[in-house]
């Protein structure tokens, strides 16, 4: 199998999780036009195999519509998970500030991965597209203007 068609693969899977993660729907993320390119730099640095073995264990658990038990699912076999925590909190990172930081050396020396591993910034639109930016009703400074003057103005933040 090439690496495209077990990215490809693994695409449902980590939008969904991703979803969870971000608090933001499957369709606002895809929006970004970063999914594909985060998908693959999270396979990249950490390999398939854990990325496939993370959504796995996110899918085991199919409780329907229950938030609550998907926030205790979360947390006990994800985020508490030694393999996938560190790597779900790096998902959170890179979707909200468009920056892929490096694993915890003792991640790497446990599970592997790729030992190029670096902070960095998968694309130049990460930053703008970033989830920061309207988790606070605010556009990135000097990107995406509201229009002129609107550096003036507080940013307009919206309560769910």
């Amino acid at each position: 199998m090439t690496p495209e068609q077990t990215q490809a693969d693994l695409l449902p899977g980590f939008l969904a999780i991703s979803s969870v993660l971000t608090g933001f729907s499957e369709h606002a993320l895809r929006g970004t036009g970063q999914t594909e390119l985060y998908l693959a730099t999270a396979c990249e640095m950490v390999g398939d195999d854990s990325m496939r073995m993370m959504l796995g264990a996110f899918s085991a658990c199919d409780i329907g519509d229950d938030t609550e038990a998907m926030g205790r699912h979360m947390r006990l076999c994800i985020l508490s998970h030694a393999r996938f925590g560190p790597l779900a909190r790096n998902l959170i990172k890179l979707w909200y500030i468009g920056t892929w930081h490096c694993m915890p050396r003792d991640w790497h020396e446990a599970f592997g991965g790729n030992p190029a591993d670096r902070d960095h910034i998968p694309s130049p639109t990460s930053y703008t597209e970033g989830l920061l930016w309207p988790a606070i009703g605010a556009n990135p400074p000097g990107a995406k203007p509201f229009g002129y003057g609107m550096w003036a103005n507080p940013p307009r933040v919206t309560r769910a």
